[in-house]
């Protein structure tokens, strides 16, 4: 017969802790079980978000990831960085947009 009362429960004629490893080692595995179902979920996603190469991006000489005039379409809006393929127009050196 085991019979609970605050921390500890009694098993016969042995009592022992209701939480063994204590309150913080529980909250310790419901944070890594939390992560790791979000984890999960992530690389459970649609591929909508991939990047294609040659579609989205490609890479030049030097070893950059470039984005093609079709990505920042896609994305919707400009970042204002001075891409090379910028459909938007913007100018890093005046700061303006031509179109």
């Amino acid at each position: 017969m085991i019979v609970f009362f605050n921390e500890y429960f009694t098993n016969g004629n042995v009592a022992s802790p209701r939480y063994p490893f204590g309150i913080k080692y529980l909250v310790t595995i419901r944070n890594i079980r939390f992560k790791v179902y979000k984890f999960v979920a992530m690389n459970e996603q649609s591929n909508e978000n991939k990047l294609i190469e040659g579609e989205d991006f490609y890479f030049t000489p030097e070893g950059y990831k470039c984005f093609t005039e079709k990505y920042h379409l896609k994305k919707g809006y400009c970042c204002k960085n001075g891409c090379r393929h910028c459909p938007y127009g913007f100018d890093k050196r005046t700061g303006e947009i031509r179109k």
